[in-house]
């Protein structure tokens, strides 16, 4: 994996890049936005790290530049602030995540791997496919332009599969994805909410948008 790390702070930027070189990780170091930009656009990046107080390009307008580009990869934020706006308009510019400094290296590399877990190519908060439209920012579904009501948990396997189209997710992949503890594996409450997605997403059966495979699990069928 390589990761993009723009930080200013040189301490902070070395203690980051030395803590992702142990963990196996190829690393880039930017010291302001615009060398962020440089390397951000010129090469290929599982992830990037950038801070939101950087001379010369904000971390927003960075990121910002980036996704204009239609640059998809995951970033995560980190942002000494605390005001709860700064994060809102780091996420709304196109980031995927946020860490508050001071913070543990252990919480980094959880959420990193978290996005390149969830990576699957869609940077924007909107995803539509067949007229099916997930809103990852608001956590909203339409159905050709119409609001469909779902319940958390539904939302998070639709999200999870629609995110992953055409790769077979098990039940129990699913089930660490959606619960915060490792409970109900062996239940059927994943064909449960898969049962009243279909319901919902497809009443008359027509667009058959989750697809069953007995014994391996679920697929999200529709193309873009």
């Amino acid at each position: 994996m390589r990761i993009l790390v723009v930080e200013d702070e040189q301490h902070l930027r070395e203690q980051i890049g030395n803590a992702l070189q142990k963990k196996g990780y190829s690393v880039d170091l930017a010291v302001d936005g615009e060398e962020g930009r440089y390397y951000g656009t010129e090469f290929e990046y599982d992830v990037a790290i950038i801070d939101l107080g950087l001379p010369k390009l904000s971390g927003i307008d960075l990121i910002r530049a980036l996704r204009q580009q239609d640059i998809n990869y995951p970033i995560l934020i980190l942002t000494a602030r605390g005001h709860w706006q700064d994060k809102v308009d780091g996420l709304e510019s196109g980031a995927d995540d946020y860490v508050v400094k001071p913070f543990e290296m252990e919480e980094v590399f959880a959420r990193l791997n978290a996005l390149i877990r969830r990576s699957a190519g869609h940077a924007k908060p909107v995803v539509t496919v067949g007229g099916i439209a997930l809103d990852t920012a608001a956590q909203k579904v339409s159905l050709n332009g119409t609001a469909v009501e779902l319940t958390s948990f539904e939302y998070k396997v639709l999200e999870y599969l629609m995110l992953r189209p055409g790769e077979v997710v098990s039940k129990t992949v699913l089930t660490e994805h959606i619960y915060a503890q490792d409970f109900d594996r062996d239940s059927n409450t994943i064909e449960v909410f898969v049962g009243r997605l279909r319901k919902k997403l497809d009443p008359d059966n027509a667009l058959k948008p989750i697809e069953t495979l007995r014994g391996r699990g679920y697929r999200f069928a529709l193309e873009s």
